[in-house]
């Protein structure tokens, strides 16, 4: 049988407006930048990969792909995952670890992590383990910090009565009294079965987070979210210390030793990768490996139509956060039935993407061949 070979590569960008205005403690989401990498293999399977920002860097993340990591993938074999994902690491050793490379490498490992589950005619999921079959639901399109507690109160009910299992509110109001008012009407509201994750987008300082940890006992929240800047590991070792309330991290760290020298030191007690800001599926895997191995659950951030499949595979995936990303350039939608959501039967990812709406809609378009 004759060997498999990548032929040539089509990138494109896609910006996509939020259905809502979406705020938190430090940004504002304002346009999701979505950059598409397909492989055209020589067995006739075209494969396509993603990752997204939330505004800036869609076009320095094309230009990576362009000038430096996609022409070296034309005729190597796509069944080398592993050897290609460490060969564009260590080429762009000097602008890694970070968000630009980690965003490029997620391109071009979740294309081929599609090559290989279409190849096999297995859903991504069942590909990588198969460990569940559904998953608890949460959503976050309706807990934005511009939002007054009674329009918070309003949207959670109603994501509650469509069937939500736990729903997310972000904090990180001037005052402290602030937060806890929107987060006293909400658990008033939907009672004490009902899930409330909070989130602080990196938003406090360590003497504040302690302070507003205190200020939320007997809320009994899922976890506190980004409390500190990412980078600050001992501070979360140190928050952990001062709350029962469970420390989540993960959606600004960018490669695997980072959340190793979190679930070391005992700094978090959830982890939460984003698979496009890690760098892929190849080291996603790896982290939710890693933190079996602690007995800490993975929740991962964002991009629920890639990691409802991720999180079906691995047996510690504890959450499928829904926030909708694609629905403007797939056909396809993810599956939620009383609060679970469930993965794909389709092979590959499991996302249908819209051609015709993508190549209309699409800013950038580039083909690159031998």
């Amino acid at each position: 049988m004759p060997r498999t070979l990548i032929k040539n590569i089509t990138l494109r960008q896609v910006n996509l407006p939020p259905k809502v205005v979406r705020t938190d403690a430090i940004q504002s989401f304002v346009t999701q930048e979505t950059v598409l990498l397909t492989l055209h293999c020589s067995d006739g399977v075209e494969a396509t990969g993603y990752a997204y920002t939330i505004g800036t860097g869609g076009s320095s993340v094309i230009a990576l792909l362009k000038d430096h990591l996609a022409p070296r993938l034309i005729g190597r074999s796509p069944l080398e995952i592993e050897a290609i994902w460490k060969d564009l690491f260590y080429f762009t050793h000097a602008t890694a670890v970070g968000a630009i490379t980690s965003l490029a490498l997620a391109c071009v490992d979740t294309a081929l992590w599609d090559w290989r589950a279409q190849s096999q005619q297995l859903p991504l999921w069942r590909l990588l383990g198969g460990a569940q079959d559904k998953l608890p639901v949460y959503t976050t399109e309706g807990g934005w910090l511009h939002l007054e507690a009674q329009e918070l109160v309003e949207q959670t009910l109603a994501a509650q009565a469509q069937g939500f299992k736990g729903a997310k509110i972000k904090i990180g109001r001037p005052h402290v009294s602030e937060d806890v008012a929107r987060l006293s009407a909400v658990r008033l509201a939907v009672g004490n079965s009902f899930e409330l994750m909070t989130d602080a987008n990196q938003g406090f300082n360590r003497p504040e987070v302690v302070r507003r940890a205190h200020a939320f006992d007997g809320l009994d929240l899922a976890w506190l979210e980004e409390p500190l800047p990412a980078e600050d590991v001992s501070g979360h070792r140190h928050l952990r210390k001062q709350t029962s309330i469970p420390v989540a991290v993960g959606e600004s760290l960018y490669h695997l030793s980072q959340f190793r020298e979190y679930v070391e030191q005992g700094a978090c007690s959830v982890v939460q990768p984003d698979v496009a800001r890690i760098g892929g599926i190849t080291p996603w895997i790896k982290v939710a490996h890693l933190a079996e191995a602690f007995d800490v659950p993975v929740c991962p951030h964002f991009l629920m139509e890639l990691h409802v499949s991720l999180c079906a595979a691995v047996p510690n995936a504890a959450w499928v956060e829904y926030i909708p990303q694609l629905d403007d350039i797939t056909t396809s939608r993810i599956q939620v039935k009383d609060g679970f959501a469930y993965p794909p039967e389709a092979p590959g990812l499991g996302i249908a993407w819209d051609w015709s709406v993508i190549k209309k809609r699409a800013s950038v378009e580039i083909n690159l061949s031998a």
